[in-house]
């Protein structure tokens, strides 16, 4: 394939190429979970991305040539976005998820980074980003850690990695959609609140899907229970889908005590606690498709002593 031929092929297929090249340089043929489906076309991508690598990034340097150069975006300022992503055993998602939010900040034109911070998973999920981080280079950063360390810790040690203005925090299991993400930055520049938060259970609005009924009865039970001895009007205290401004996530996050998924309740009623304006956005919560839920006995138990610790300070 010709250089211009190559750059023209890119410019108007950027997303279903990417999309197959990040699916191929994922998994090994002899992967369990690799792809079944269009292998052939599928290393034929492969082949042509480490062949054309150079034209790959004159390609893509074009784009953002043109993008730049516009008069009217030039004068624009854009902040910064972002994505805090903690992991454990998140080897089948991660492509997935870092597709996606390269896919969004890419069509809305959006300044954003990944961080991740992967507690030395089983499964060699920091190889996969180590791996993701050549295909958009200056885009992720990873922070590994020594073991399981908790998701509280995963946050605040996320958040010194992080250089955007503003901090979103996801699961990277794909319950949280990133089509959402827009909804959030729209509520923040509309309102100029300090915290936007993903609701599941505002009346009327957002929701959840593939939980069982015991699920669904832990995170109402959870949420009603926080809600009713802490005495917060937030629809959804357990979500753990926000985006917050980098000044704000940082003077709260210093001060929590709880651990585990207690640590997205205490944000919320600290924040309240510090004056901070909080706004809320529906989202559907889809459960994951890969892997298994890291919610056990262990997580209930620490997140009532969370709410009855909590009860006590407030």
């Amino acid at each position: 394939m010709k250089n211009k031929s190559f750059i023209r092929f890119f410019q108007r297929n950027p997303s279903s190429i990417l999309k197959k090249f990040v699916l191929i340089h994922s998994f090994s043929k002899n992967d369990h979970h690799f792809p079944k489906k269009n292998i052939h076309f599928s290393y034929n991508i492969y082949n042509i991305f480490f062949k054309n690598l150079i034209l790959f990034q004159i390609a893509k340097n074009q784009i953002q040539t043109k993008f730049q150069k516009n008069p009217f975006l030039s004068k624009v300022s854009m902040p910064k976005y972002s994505i805090l992503l903690p992991t454990y055993n998140e080897r089948e998602n991660l492509p997935l998820i870092v597709y996606m939010l390269m896919d969004l900040a890419q069509t809305r034109f959006l300044d954003l980074e990944i961080v991740i911070v992967d507690d030395n998973s089983p499964d060699n999920t920091a190889e996969v980003a180590m791996k993701l981080q050549k295909i958009y280079p200056n885009k992720i950063i990873l922070h590994s850690r020594p073991g399981k360390m908790g998701l509280g810790s995963a946050y605040i040690e996320g958040l010194d990695k992080c250089s955007g203005d503003f901090i979103i925090l996801m699961d990277a299991d794909l319950s949280h959609h990133p089509k959402f993400i827009e909804q959030f930055i729209k509520k923040q520049q509309d309102t100029q609140c300090d915290i936007v938060t993903g609701t599941r259970y505002r009346d009327g609005e957002g929701g959840v899907y593939g939980w069982d009924f015991r699920r669904k009865l832990t995170s109402r039970v959870a949420n009603f229970l926080a809600k009713t001895l802490l005495g917060n009007n937030c629809s959804d205290l357990t979500g753990s889908f926000r985006l917050y401004k980098k000044e704000v996530l940082a003077k709260v996050i210093k001060d929590i005590v709880c651990k585990g998924y207690a640590f997205q309740m205490e944000i919320i009623i600290r924040a309240v606690q510090y004056g901070y304006t909080i706004e809320e956005v529906p989202i559907i919560f889809v459960d994951r498709i890969y892997g298994e839920s890291k919610l056990g006995t262990n997580e209930i138990v620490i997140y009532l002593k969370g709410v009855w610790q909590l009860f006590w300070t407030f």
